[in-house]
This record gives C-alpha cells, structure tokens and sequence, in this order.
C-alpha cells in the first residue's frame, strides 16, 4: 500500500509535486518515484498547472479527516510489518534447516 488512500492528495502536496517539475527541473517520472506516486499522475497535474487550473483539481473531493489519514498510515505500517514477519520466518526456517545433523550445507 503506497500512498494516501483512494488518490487523495492534498493541495499543497499536489503544489510542492508541480514544484519539483517546473521549478527544479527534476523529470516527471524521476519526482513521482521520489513522492511515491504515478508518473502518469504527476504529468496530468503539471499540464494543469501550466493550463492554470491546478487548483482546480480535487475540488469534489472531501478532505480527508485526521482519522482516515492515521488509518491509512497504520494500514501502511500493519502491511510493512506483515511482510517484515514473513522474511524472519523464512529466514528462522533456512536457519533451523542448516542446523539439523544430516543436511548438506
């Protein structure tokens, strides 16, 4: 699970994106990758922009509440710390194999 759920993002965030394209000049696919978001995303709200209509995007969208955004956060984690579980369990059963008298190291 990447990201803030269903595509919201906030305007400042969608701001600051658009920032790192038209100000510093870092390529579309290149910032997306470092703000962990669709390139393909990330180019619409620069053509926007430069149409001037970036403010205009999300608008229908309600805001998320502090709620949703901490559910999303702790969604992130629970599934980080869920695939973290599964290499220490692979990892202890490889381990446990190696020890066992009778197996070829």
């Amino acid at each position: 699970m990447k990201g803030i759920p269903q595509g919201r993002y906030t305007k400042e965030f969608r701001q600051e994106a658009v920032r790192l394209v038209v100000e510093e000049h870092i390529a579309c696919r290149q910032a997306a990758l470092q703000l962990s978001l669709a390139p393909s995303t990330l180019t619409y709200w620069v053509k926007a922009y430069k149409a001037g209509k970036l403010g205009e995007i999300g608008k229908v969208q309600k805001p998320l509440t502090e709620v949703e955004m901490e559910l999303a956060r702790v969604k992130k984690e629970n599934s980080t710390l869920k695939m973290e579980n599964e290499i220490l369990k692979k990892a202890a059963a490889y381990f446990a194999r190696e020890s066992l008298p009778g197996t070829r190291r």
